[in-house]
């Protein structure tokens, strides 16, 4: 599978999208805010990533506003609030075949391009 999950509004997201270019040209692409993941997805990226905290974010705004960074998370709390609230997927995931990549870290976005055809 080829899949780069984004959100169409995020800037970042946008520039790593650009910054693919054409190398991103046989990936299908899904805004997780215009068609939210679905549980049977996010269980497959977990299937990838080793854990559903590896596709979570703190950075989102949520994570303060419900006071989580004061909570112990399990893996069924990420799995649920990532269902619940797109915002707390990490992203760009871009999955290449058997290969996940997560979030905007420049080493992260770099693998994933190498990884391109």
């Amino acid at each position: 599978m080829k899949k780069i999950y984004h959100l169409s509004n995020c800037g970042t997201c946008q520039h790593i999208l650009d910054d693919f270019g054409k190398l991103a040209a046989g990936f299908e692409k899904q805004c997780i805010k215009a068609r939210p993941i679905s549980a049977a997805e996010l269980d497959s990226l977990k299937e990838l990533a080793g854990s559903y905290e590896a596709l979570f974010s703190r950075r989102a705004l949520k994570y303060r506003e419900l006071g989580l960074q004061e909570k112990k998370l399990s893996e069924k709390d990420y799995r649920k609030l990532i269902l619940e609230e797109y915002t707390f997927l990490k992203r760009p995931v871009v999955i290449n075949g058997n290969q996940i990549f997560i979030g905007n870290a420049p080493k992260v976005v770099a693998a994933a391009k190498a990884s391109m055809p």
